[in-house]
């Protein structure tokens, strides 16, 4: 089967298209032929090694597509059956062996684009949302890159449990999606200081909750915005790792909440993941949240969707299509 490969850790150049093995189904697993594989930023990550992986390998850790054959034992799943998946390394290809507990069937109405879109960013907005800091009506949230594939996920499940929504964005286009999205205003971060308009929106208050994607370069004026006793949710870093910091900082900040979670953490049974997806599935066919999507390639062009990624110019989801 073709497969993209990582043999050397660096830049989008490095995924190659090969012949490899089609792989068997173990124990437990299930052999999916892909449909669609999303990219997501861990996927560069991985690449580049920053989350560094064992050599070579096939990067992609969300797909959806047909289940071709089970192994012994497995039960949630049959032949035949269209699922979708998260959090397993492979998808960038046209078969991938995936544990049987992790897919999820798919509505029948369904295409693969869009399911393949919500198994990564909408699973992570919603565990942010729902379970990490569970927002409730009349909090006020601050939601970094609002106008990026799980920001505008956030904004809208956000307004869906009543918060009061504050974005960041780079340019007006973006925070035009933002502001479609649900978001009630927007800050250009390259135009202004984003901690001093959060405090003139909210009165010198802060936020209860700031959800943080970019890491680096926003950390420090992210605690800077939280009232007293609010959390400061840093889920990923676009601009480069945090340093470490001297826990004392919470406390002079108003004795706020640091974490620092990851998806797996939050969908580590099946009971949780069906919980979520199915969720996510329902609002999404019946038209209460909105996936963008943008484009696909073809395998052999995964390099030209990470630089597109990278460049932070995407409109929406990207995926690949075997």
């Amino acid at each position: 089967m073709r497969a993209v490969r990582v043999e050397k850790h660096g830049g989008p150049e490095v995924l190659r298209l090969q012949q490899i093995p089609t792989p068997s189904p173990d124990a437990g697993e299930a052999l999916v032929e892909v449909a669609a594989a999303g990219v997501n930023f861990i996927d560069t990550y991985h690449r580049s090694g920053l989350y560094p992986l064992e050599l070579p390998f096939t990067p992609g850790v969300e797909a959806a597509g047909v289940v071709k054959r089970v192994g012994p034992g497995v039960e949630e799943i049959l032949a035949g059956d269209r699922v979708a998946y998260a959090l397993t390394l492979g998808a960038y290809a046209e078969r991938a062996v995936v544990p049987a507990w992790r897919l999820v069937p798919m509505p029948d109405a369904m295409s693969f684009e869009t399911a393949a879109a919500l198994m990564v960013q909408a699973l992570t907005a919603h565990y942010l949302t729902h379970s990490t800091f569970p927002l409730r009506p009349g909090q006020t949230v601050l939601i970094h890159a609002a106008a990026g594939g799980t920001g505008l996920l956030m904004v809208q499940m956000a307004r869906m449990r009543g918060a009061r929504v504050l974005g960041t964005a780079s340019t007006p286009a973006k925070a035009a999606r933002a502001m479609s999205a649900g978001a009630h205003h927007v800050i250009l971060y390259e135009e202004g200081d984003f901690q001093e308009e959060v405090m003139q929106f909210t009165g010198g208050k802060g936020v209860h909750v700031v959800y943080d994607s970019v890491g680096a370069a926003t950390f420090a004026k992210s605690l800077a915005c939280l009232r007293p006793r609010g959390m400061l949710v840093s889920f990923g870093q676009s601009s480069g790792p945090v340093l470490p910091i001297d826990p004392q900082i919470l406390n002079k900040r108003g004795s706020v909440f640091l974490t620092r979670p990851s998806l797996a953490h939050y969908v580590s049974n099946r009971s949780e993941l069906l919980g979520r997806a199915e969720e996510i599935l329902d609002w999404v066919e019946r038209g209460k949240l909105e996936v963008q999507l943008d484009r696909s390639f073809p395998l052999e062009q995964a390099a030209k969707a990470h630089r597109l990624l990278e460049s932070r110019s995407a409109k929406g989801k990207l995926w690949l299509i075997p």
